[in-house]
């Protein structure tokens, strides 16, 4: 089992949201998701008492218990009390610049596209994710300063961040 799982308070799109997250990362290119599953796993929904209590209607989604990429998650219908701030965020690490443009593109439709920068981004429930190269980290940390410098600064210009503008940032002298 796992020992900590990101749990998610939504208004009312709870269900909705687990779904379009988990087509997104069962959906991904095969070398992200080799071997790791995306799924429902479970939904339990307001029952009368429940409903009463809530205010939520009879029937609709509660708790939604879902996986993405072999990690479990939570997601929570309790209305509109809590809102979703860019002090948690999810980082999806990706291996090529088709990874990048897959999740960028699919977790981004609908979001606020003034929230995109740097690699972070906002879906359509609020939630931030960032959509990171992994050889961003590698460029970055380089032990020649003016290599990690000129890839911040390029990567700094960047919404939705492209490795081959990395690499040029990092080749130029």
């Amino acid at each position: 089992m796992q020992k900590i799982t990101p749990f998610l308070w939504f208004d009312k799109q709870a269900e909705e949201a687990a779904n379009f997250y988990t087509s997104i990362f069962s959906a991904a290119p095969v070398s992200h998701s080799a071997g790791k599953t995306s799924k429902i796993i479970n939904v339990s929904r307001y029952d009368e008492a429940g409903a009463a209590a809530s205010g939520m209607p009879k029937g609709t989604a509660m708790v939604v218990a879902f996986e993405l990429d072999g990690l479990v998650f939570t997601a929570l219908n309790a209305g509109p009390h809590f809102k979703f701030t860019e002090a948690i965020s999810f980082v999806v690490n990706c291996d090529s610049q088709e990874e990048v443009d897959y999740f960028w593109d699919n977790l981004s439709e609908g979001g606020d596209p003034k929230a995109q920068q740097c690699a972070w981004l906002k879906d359509k429930y609020g939630l931030s994710w960032q959509i990171v190269p992994q050889i961003l980290m590698k460029l970055m940390s380089d032990s020649d300063p003016a290599k990690a410098q000129r890839v911040t600064a390029a990567m700094l210009q960047m919404k939705k961040i492209i490795i081959a503008d990395l690499q040029k940032a990092y080749d130029d002298k």
